[in-house]
């Protein structure tokens, strides 16, 4: 359903595609939320908290021991996601219900992620906890996030708006993420990680987060919507049931969103992991900083050049190169252990990071904008629902996988390789989806 308010905008061609020159202020305020939660990505869970983690609360466990334990502590955070997100996606479709939502698990996010803060040296159980909480609050509220997309952006713009809030998100987390490094710098950081200053780093994310939320919070709008109902929650349920009993009918949805399960898999895989990997393989905390804000800065521009290549090229052909480059920085991982020299192997290490900045934004903004054109707008968040599903499930086995693989064999690099076969099976059912109406 739709509310009959939403106010049309100006637009010139450009590229073949009908693209307004300014974003609106639901827009503007959607992207900036994604300048608040990605520095939870850059700082909480790929930065500073794998570090953290290794060196302070669990500083008494082996290498392997303690990456597979961060590896079972995020895929626990995606298995709670995966198995609540299509009910609460189900009953977030119904009128004001979304916005309800995202704000509950905003909430959530924010105050576990303060609470890091008083985690103490050793305390690597309350560690886990607490951050499992964490993200599965930024996780929940990303749901419903990515549900106003259809909200807020026409389908011809649903490219470029998704592409900026990545864009723009992985360049304002830098900020908060150049305050903590001077913080941690500053008080005299040698090869380890100073606990006080990386607790004030918690603090300040969580501040960042909240800040940046306040537009999102004040102007994001459910547009399409399910009409009220007396029983919301059985309705919801017979919904999700009735969905489950057609997918023949929305064959297309659950065929991309099938592949999407395999290369997501692969990318959150790396994005986890890499850092404490990069421990594993004996390169210093102070060069791993260094390389995620490359990283950061370099995803930047070319999250937004994916944006703008969707309006001559289609998205597909995009999510095929990115899924590309990926298998080329996941193969040349895998033999970074064996590197002898120090130079090559440092050499090579940056040009994986530059491989995965450059296809890091665009391929999860267009997987999410590609996603937004084949769902029905009015069951947006039910589909998004279903969407994070399939991401957060992917999200449990690759750093299961790694886990495991790193266990049995007591080197992590095995596990790297298997991730190799989820890009190769992403990209085979993705060759089965039929293009959105409008594409190239």
């Amino acid at each position: 359903m739709y509310d009959g308010e939403k106010k049309s905008v100006k637009v010139i061609p450009v590229g073949g595609k009908a693209m307004k020159m300014k974003m609106t202020k639901e827009e503007l305020s959607w992207v900036l939320y994604d300048v608040g939660n990605s520095a939870f990505v850059l700082i909480v869970v790929t930065a500073l908290m794998p570090i953290f983690f290794k060196d302070v609360a669990a500083a008494t466990m082996s290498g392997a021991e303690s990456t597979a334990n961060w590896g079972f502590a995020n895929s626990i955070a995606s298995f709670i996601l995966a198995v609540l997100a299509p009910i609460l996606g189900a009953m977030a479709d119904y009128q004001g219900r979304k916005k309800q939502f995202f704000l509950a698990f905003l909430g959530l996010g924010i105050c576990f992620t303060l609470l890091l803060a008083t985690v103490g040296e050793g305390q690597w159980l309350l560690c886990l906890a607490l951050f499992i909480l964490a993200r599965v609050g930024w996780a929940g509220a990303n749901i419903f996030y990515d549900a106003f997309l259809p909200d807020v952006a026409s389908r011809e713009r649903m490219d470029l708006i998704s592409a900026r809030g990545y864009g723009y998100g992985y360049v304002g987390s830098v900020i908060p993420f150049l305050v903590i490094i001077g913080l941690i710098f500053f008080s005299g950081m040698e090869d380890g990680l100073p606990a006080g200053p990386t607790r004030v780093g918690f603090v300040i994310v969580a501040l960042w987060w909240l800040i940046f939320s306040l537009p999102a919070m004040k102007n994001l709008r459910q547009v399409y919507f399910l009409p009220a109902q007396p029983s919301q929650v059985s309705e919801s349920f017979r919904r999700l049931w009735q969905t489950m009993t057609e997918i023949r009918k929305y064959r297309q949805v659950f065929l991309f969103l099938a592949a999407y399960f395999f290369y997501i898999d692969g990318v959150d895989t790396i994005i986890t992991m890499s850092v404490a990997y990069g421990r594993d393989i004996g390169f210093g905390v102070t060069m791993l900083i260094v390389v995620l804000l490359v990283i950061q800065l370099l995803a930047f521009p070319f999250a937004l050049l994916f944006g703008r290549l969707a309006t001559v090229y289609s998205t597909r052909r995009l999510l095929y190169a990115g899924i590309a480059v990926y298998s080329i920085a996941t193969l040349i991982a895998f033999f970074l252990p064996v590197i002898d020299d120090m130079r090559v192997k440092t050499l090579a290490f940056w040009f994986i990071a530059v491989l995965v900045a450059s296809s890091m934004g665009g391929i999860q903004a267009l997987s999410r904008s590609y996603f937004g054109k084949l769902i029905p707008p009015e069951k947006s968040a039910e589909f998004f629902g279903f969407y994070n599903v399939f991401g957060k499930f992917a999200a449990i086995t690759g750093p299961l996988l790694m886990g495991v693989v790193g266990r049995i064999t007591g080197e992590t690099r095995w596990g790297v390789l298997c991730i190799l076969g989820l890009f190769a099976a992403g990209a085979f059912l993705l060759g089965k989806v039929e293009e959105p109406v409008g594409q190239h």
